[in-house]
This record gives C-alpha cells, structure tokens and sequence, in this order.
C-alpha cells in the first residue's frame, strides 16, 4: 500500500465516505425528516386541539350562563303540572283584596314553538282601590302575566263593597318541554 499514488488513498478515501454517506449517513438523515414531519404533525395538530379546547371551554361557559338564565326562566314560566296552584294564588289574591270573582274560565291553551300561553277570562266586582291593589299585587308574582281587553265600568246598583265591575283576560305562559315540542310538530306536520 505504500507504492500506491496518492490518488488511491483519495480513491479509496472517496469510497468509504460514499459507503458511510449511503449506508449510515442517507438513512439517518431519511429518518430525521420523518421525525420532523412527525413533529410538525404532532404540533399542528397540538395548535388545533388547543383552539378546539379553547372553543370547547367558552361553549361550556355559554351553556352555564344559559342554565342560569333558563333556570330564570323556569321561574317566571311556569311548568304546566304548576299552572293549576297558579290559578288558585290568583283567585286567592281576588279574595284577598276583597274582590268577588264573577268570571273565571281558563280557555285553551294557545301552542306556540318553545311554548303555550293559557289564556284565563276574568271578571271581578269590588271597589277601584281593591282593584288597584289587586293589579299591585299581582305584579309582585314570580310569574310572568300579560292583562290584555282590560275593561272597567261602574255598576248600575253600587253598594260599599261593590261599586265597579271589570272584566279582562290573563295570559301565562307555560314551558314546552323538547318531547312536547317534537310531539306538536309530529301532529303539525301530519294535519298537512
């Protein structure tokens, strides 16, 4: 080996760093850009798993807020199992303020999307302040009440007790539950 010229030694210096480069060199460095594809995979899909946590979390603070709000709502809209004491806190309130009820029909319900409203026909006699009271106090119920064609008239024979008549219509409204709402548009789409 040592009469060789020195372009041999080059030759075969050349040749072992081709072997190294192809055997150890080339698969190594294939194996590192796997890895960093990996990795930037793996980062990507980290960046897009925290924005969907970051979703998932303001979702779940919305729907907190509107447990609350629903579970407000629950209390000015009554379940209609409720309705009925509803009803007699109302004619009890009458009776409280001395008025005598004369009418009280409780008319269909009226079927809306997400809820009914019950209609209730009412006609009472007594003097104005105890009306006035009785409209004072009905506004102090947790529940939600519209008054709506509100009449007053004097009555023709008055005494101290009575000396007004008034007729007018309430409207509560009663939370629909989901499967009342899917059953109402069962029935809805059937009748077309």
């Amino acid at each position: 080996m040592k009469d060789w010229p020195w372009f041999a030694y080059v030759l075969i210096a050349i040749i072992i760093l081709g072997l190294f480069y192809f055997i150890y060199y080339k698969p190594k460095d294939e194996q590192l850009k796997n890895i960093r594809n990996e990795r930037i995979k793996v980062e990507e899909e980290v960046t897009h798993l925290r924005v969907k946590k970051e979703e998932l979390d303001k979702i779940e603070a919305e729907l907190a807020q509107m447990k609350v709000t629903l579970s407000k709502l629950e209390a000015i809209i009554p379940q209609k199992e409720e309705i009925s004491s509803i009803l007699k806190n109302m004619q009890q309130l009458a009776y409280d303020t001395r008025l005598n009820i004369t009418k009280f029909i409780q008319n269909p319900e009226i079927i809306k999307e997400f809820y009914a409203e019950q209609p209730i026909s009412v006609a009472v006699t007594g003097d104005y302040h105890n009306l006035a009271i009785f409209f004072d106090r009905l506004n102090t119920f947790q529940r939600l009440f519209n008054i709506e064609d509100f009449s007053i008239k004097a009555l023709r024979d008055q005494t101290d007790a009575a000396t007004i008549s008034a007729e007018w219509n309430v409207k509560t409204y009663i939370y629909r539950e989901e499967e009342d709402t899917e059953e109402g548009a069962t029935q809805q789409k059937r009748g077309n």
